[in-house]
């Protein structure tokens, strides 16, 4: 090998005479039984070439596994130049001198969070416009190699390397183009930008910015949770499509730390006010709870048992279901709204610092995909272009939509169908578990039967399966959701990805929150009473579910708890455990070369590619966890909490991943967070329907207050009595053989002839018996009262906050409107004194009359003109 002879640092991002800077790098593996291969990139590597671009090829033998070449490819001025005039990036033609006027007050508070000036700040704020390579004196280019930043060139070189074709002049075959095609069919095995220097150290080359290595130090290490983000930096390293995201991310934690706080009030209050709970101390009494006698929960297995014996399930149901569940459901309806509204302030703000304010992201997405052009045989003429273009005729669009239409609902069928699968295991096993606890007696039961009720059991470990269940489906699906997507064959990548979160999205709402659906707004109303139960399908042994006396609740807390925190912490291990596992795994021979060996470009081969769905999956988990805390936020004011801390984990996490475990991403443009904040804004209103929801039907709230105000047998205004009232009356010889039990608890004798239940029924003694007394009534119309109240209140609340709060900040909107303004005149006058001095190179002996052509016009009407 000539590995050992290398006389440089191969640790450089230079071609070997150290001057011109390595844009991108492409490798593959030489297969010289694969003649077509070699034809293919013999081409593509000619026109890149012809179109400018500079390349230099390491050959296999200096490679760390000796298969491998490397074509390192560097993009000269003339080429830079030429295509930021076609894709009109804007750079800096004079320094910013609009004052900040901005102050924060009481700005020493924040000085443990910030970073260092040259790290939030990396470089100065300009005036900046569309580069046109014939004005290039209008702009402040003090070095050619290092006006355009690596970020801007590595955009610049993929623009050129996704059209630049692999066929001759000759052939006529304009399909065969675009380095996408090539890594598709294996040409290729990697197209990517070099990263700037190894992550833990600074780069020995002083031209080298090393602009990983302060990602890392200030942003990336956990130990940095309490600081801000250094977002410009991001922004300027890996493109404003990341930096868009982190800061999404980072203002979403942000925003939840209010909701965190007022959550965890609202717990506390529970937990204070825990000896004020009457209706618990009733359960728990010896006198009262200890002598009521429950119906048995399920068929034959299950047997009579005391109300008592759900003493500390009740006690756990007042921490989360008590008066501060309603006043923290409101809130959060209008948390939701603040944070969408100051959401699209703070994007306004970063369009405008960022020069994204008239950047189309249509313009940026124009390049058809490759699957579409090889795929789509049919041409047409573009009107635009009157140029023959592939299209897909209406007729296989159709069947293509419809296909994937009916793949997603048999899918989002078969989730349903695991749901049921689910309910059923409740129902079967609920009657082993009533069986097994039903006396307390069994020894190995003594210390935890006090505290794990046979609902208990059966809710967390139908929970725990149905997370299995969730994470199976999920990668599943993933995989069929990719698939029809590419069935479709959508035309652009912004169409691609519209198509698959949609997908995704609507697969994944059902996938992780039907459980929840079923538990807070299903379990416990389709019972039926004593004697005339409800069957699930119809007639079979499997009856349904009961609520216990405590409610649903707690329940559904626990569902909420186990799936919520389940995929956070599995998401967490997956997303920083898998990647550095198959890092470590595929350089463990590269480790052991000398630092000055190791390649640049083999480093990074060695990372894993980000993908251009790499952000899509971000963000879906981002919005998954947005749907758990505020579309069951009522049953468990502790989620945003929970989120909080996931959230300043998942923003290190996903900082060390994208700094240390990826190859440098493409950059790429995005002025927003996309169709995301359409599915947030639809997930905000459907949450203010589910709170409202759950407080009426799953929370025992409404029942509690209709017997305070309306139903109390004595004249203080408390709650004693509740419990005697909120359970009907049944008599037990009126079981049919089939519904009694098959064994007694000891306690049981003949004197016993009735049981209660959880319902509003007149007793068997009452000629309506059975039948919905007036308190189920007056119940339900408070109940459907409160729902209708709750939604108007929260829904005006909510636009008049929205109409009250512009989108655009209005010191934003000033500065866009005064830099326009400024842009305009130093153009006019750039022009004014470029027209001057032709004129005055022109002029000759014979005139000597002012001209009187542009320059004469006034100032104001150009401007206006331009404005």
């Amino acid at each position: 090998m000539k590995i050992d002879k290398q006389k440089y640092s191969k640790d450089s991002v230079f071609f070997r005479d150290g001057v011109r800077r390595i844009d991108f790098v492409l490798s593959y593996i030489d297969d010289k039984d694969d003649q077509r291969k070699q034809e293919r990139r013999r081409v593509y590597e000619s026109n890149l070439q012809k179109v400018g671009l500079e390349l230099e090829t390491e050959d296999k033998t200096e490679s760390e596994d000796g298969k491998t070449y490397f074509v390192k490819i560097h993009a000269p001025w003339e080429v830079l130049a030429t295509y930021a005039d076609v894709l009109k990036i804007k750079v800096p033609f004079k320094v910013n001198d609009i004052p900040d006027n901005s102050e924060i007050p009481m700005n020493w508070l924040s000085t443990p969070f910030r970073l260092p000036g040259h790290i939030m700040n990396p470089e100065p704020d300009y005036f900046t416009a569309p580069f046109n390579k014939s004005k290039s004196d209008f702009f402040l280019i003090e070095d050619k190699e290092t006006f355009f930043p690596p970020s801007t060139r590595n955009r610049i070189v993929y623009y050129i390397l996704a059209r630049c074709p692999y066929f001759k002049d000759e052939c006529g075959d304009r399909d065969k183009k675009g380095i996408k095609r090539l890594l598709n069919n294996g040409t290729y095995t990697a197209a990517f930008p070099l990263h700037d220097s190894r992550y833990w150290t600074k780069s020995k080359d002083p031209n080298c910015e090393s602009e990983r290595f302060s990602l890392y130090k200030y942003w990336a290490k956990f130990f940095c949770f309490f600081k801000e983000q250094p977002l410009n930096l991001v922004r300027k390293y890996y493109g404003e499509k990341i930096g868009i995201y982190f800061a999404w991310l980072g203002f979403y934690t942000e925003m939840l730390f209010f909701a965190a706080v007022v959550g965890t009030i609202c717990f506390v209050y529970g937990f204070l006010t825990y000896d004020d709970n009457e209706w618990s101390k009733e359960i728990c009494s010896e006198e009262i709870g200890g002598n009521i006698v429950m119906c048995p929960l399920c068929d034959q297995k299950c047997t009579y048992w005391r109300l008592n014996i759900t003493c500390n399930s009740s006690w756990q149901s007042h921490l989360f279901d008590n008066v501060a569940t309603v006043f923290f459901a409101i809130f959060m309806g209008i948390w939701v709204t603040l944070f969408l509204e100051f959401w699209k302030r703070r994007q306004a703000r970063l369009e405008y610092e960022w020069d994204l304010v008239d950047f189309e992201e249509e313009q940026q997405q124009l390049q058809l995909r490759p699957e579409y052009e090889t795929k789509c045989t049919n041409r047409k003429l573009n009107r635009i272009t009157q140029e023959m273009e592939p299209y897909l005729p209406i007729t296989s669009k159709c069947a293509r939509i419809c296909l994937s239409g009916a793949t997603v609902l048999l899918w989002i069928s078969l989730i349903i169908a695991c749901i049921i699968g689910v309910i059923a295991y409740r129902l079967a096993v609920y009657a082993s578990f009533a069986s097994i606890m039903k006396n307390n007696t069994a020894t190995n039961l003594d210390v935890v039967a006090p505290y794990v009720t046979p609902q208990l059991a059966t809710s967390v470990t139908a929970s725990c399966i149905n997370f299995v269940i969730i994470m199976i489906l999920n990668l599943l699906y993933e995989r069929v959701a990719i698939k029809i997507t590419d069935m479709e064959i959508p035309k652009t990548h912004v169409e691609y990805e519209n198509k698959l979160t949609v997908k995704m999205f609507l697969f994944q709402f059902v996938n992780y929150y039907s459980s929840c659906f079923y538990v807070a707004f299903f379990k416990g109303k389709f019972v039926g009473y004593p004697g005339n139960y409800t069957y699930m399908f119809g007639s079979s042994k499997l009856r349904n579910e009961e609520c216990e006396p405590g409610g649903c609740l707690i329940e559904l807390t626990t569902q909420l708890v186990i799936v919520m925190t389940g995929k956070q912490v599995w998401g967490n291990i997956q997303e920083a455990l898998v990647p550095w596992l198959m890092n470590w795994w595929g350089s463990r021979k590269a480790r052991s070369h000398p630092e000055s060996l190791y390649s640049r470009w083999e480093q990074d081969y060695d990372l894993q590619g980000f993908g251009q769905l790499g952000l899509f999956y971000e963000y879906l988990e981002m919005v998954i966890q947005f749907g758990f805390i505020t579309l069951f936020v009522a049953s468990f004011p502790l989620a945003p909490l929970l989120a909080l801390i996931n959230n300043i984990i998942e923003v290190r996490v996903d900082a060390w991943k994208l700094t240390t475990q990826f190859r440098r991403p493409v950059a790429a443009k995005a002025h927003s967070i996309g169709a995301w904040e359409e599915i947030l804004g639809g997930v905000a209103v459907l949450s203010v329907v589910t709170n409202a929801f759950i407080v009426a039907f799953t929370s025992d709230m409404i029942p509690r207050l209709v017997y305070m105000y309306a139903y109390r047998t004595h004249d203080e205004l408390n709650m004693k009595g509740y419990i005697n009232n909120s359970l009907s009356v049944f008599n037990i010889s009126q079981f049919s053989l089939e519904e009694r039990p098959e064994e007694y608890p000891s306690w049981f004798n003949s004197s016993i002839t009735t049981c209660r239940y959880r319902d509003y029924r007149y007793p068997p003694d009452d000629k309506k018996r059975y039948e919905h007394n007036m308190q189920f009534w007056h119940i339900l119309a408070a109940k459907l009262a409160f729902i209708i109240i709750m939604e108007h209140v929260v829904f005006m609340v909510k636009f008049f906050v929205a109409w009250m709060i512009p989108d655009v900040p209005s010191d934003v909107r000033a500065r866009v409107k005064r830099e326009r303004y400024l842009v305009q005149e130093y153009l006019h006058n750039y022009e004014v004194e470029k027209l001057k001095i032709q004129l005055s190179q022109n002029s000759n002996n014979d005139c000597t009359c002012t001209p009187m052509i542009y320059p004469s016009l006034s100032k104001h009407e150009v401007l206006s003109e331009c404005l």
